[in-house]
């Protein structure tokens, strides 16, 4: 599970450390950085499919995520004394990471200007990167590892390879095996397309799927996966929940899967072509949340969104039923939402001038992080 996410210098995160539970909600008002703190998540995942550096770039290059504001976090620019980075990591119960993104030494003509160079990372065991806990240390080129003493390896990476996706040596390969598993298992869901044209309306080739794809397009692959493996009680009950005495039922044809929605008082069910936005949103947060094999982290990024009222409270028990099976942390500013799940650890984030802090949080409460330097 994962315990602290650290993000530092991203927007308006220019030092938030956060604890994480079972079922984290995070909150907010509009500008406080709720939107900044998913994305840098969802940024520092791409390292585990080597594309971090590419990502950056995606966004506009390192200086169009930089923190904005002076270094000290005061209402006055100064000329930075420190070194200009953006820095994101995590800590779990088993490993943890972290990464530093530096301004590229290439000429700012370079057709490669927008990427960043990577200047540091580790891999450590436990919560807090820290001599006695480090596994594997890159510093800009350079990277060693603990065999019992440190090793440096011969292999040198370039600025932009990581050391979870480009590091061949065998000696790291348990570590970062464990850690591509951990990052490469996070599920991100992020306002679900639902227009007329949306993948998840349309028949899809049905294979079993034990986990909703990003842009929903196998959700009646999901649904069928989820039924044929003896947990499709809990998406009825769902549904019933939402819609009472609606049921949703996957049709095959020629191998291609389609899904409809049988209503009281209609004649035949709908297709998921016909159904309405926030029909069709509120099961694909079904699929999400409820699958055949939970992923150990689910992010949802303000998923309320498009939803009747009515459905905050079912929508809250689909997040909790989920919880009991894997990690959760929801994003939202919708009080209907919020409140009704009130066992679940708040986070609210506050925009200041020095940028986006914890609420209550003091510097005692943060969990322990080092970056560590340069």
């Amino acid at each position: 599970m994962l315990r602290t996410l650290a993000v530092s210098g991203y927007r308006s995160l220019r030092d938030v450390v956060l604890p994480l539970e079972e079922l984290t909600v995070v909150t907010g008002a509009n500008g406080s950085g709720k939107s900044n703190l998913y994305r840098a998540l969802r940024l520092l995942t791409s390292a585990a499919r080597g594309d971090l550096v590419g990502a950056v770039a995606r966004e506009g290059g390192l200086p169009s995520l930089l923190w904005a504001g002076s270094e000290d976090g005061g209402g006055q620019g100064t000329v930075r004394r420190n070194p200009i980075a953006v820095q994101l990591g995590f800590a779990s119960d088993e490993l943890g990471y972290l990464v530093d993104l530096g301004i590229p030494q290439a000429s700012q003509n370079s057709v490669f200007a927008r990427d960043p160079e990577i200047k540091r990372e580790q891999v450590f065991a436990g919560r807090l990167a820290k001599p006695a806990t480090l596994l594997i240390d890159r510093l800009r080129a350079q990277t060693r590892v603990r065999d019992g003493a440190w090793v440096s390896l011969d292999q040198k990476l370039a600025p932009f390879e990581s050391i979870v996706t480009d590091l061949a040596d065998g000696d790291t390969a348990p570590e970062l095996l464990g850690l591509r598993r951990i990052m490469n298992g996070w599920r991100f869901y992020d306002h679900f397309r639902v227009d007329a044209d949306a993948p998840a309306r349309r028949p899809q080739v049905g294979t079993r799927s034990p986990l909703l794809a990003h842009d929903g397009s196998n959700l009646a692959a999901v649904w069928a996966t989820v039924h044929d493996a003896g947990f499709g009680h809990l998406l009825d009950s769902a549904v019933d929940e939402a819609f009472p005495g609606s049921r949703v039922r996957v049709e095959a044809s020629d191998g291609n899967l389609r899904l409809t929605l049988s209503q009281p008082g209609l004649l035949r069910p709908l297709d998921a072509a016909e159904l309405s936005d926030g029909t069709l949103r509120y099961l694909l947060l079904c699929a999400a949340l409820l699958p055949a094999r939970p992923a150990p982290l689910t992010v949802l990024n303000e998923p309320e969104s498009s939803l009747h009222a009515s459905l905050l409270a079912p929508l809250a028990n689909l997040v909790r039923a989920a919880a009991a099976q894997t990690q959760v942390l929801l994003v939202s500013h919708a009080p209907g939402l919020i409140d009704a799940i009130p066992d679940a650890h708040r986070i609210s984030l506050e925009r200041r001038i020095d940028g986006t802090v914890v609420e209550g949080q003091g510097l005692l409460d943060a969990p322990p992080w080092n970056w560590g330097t340069r």
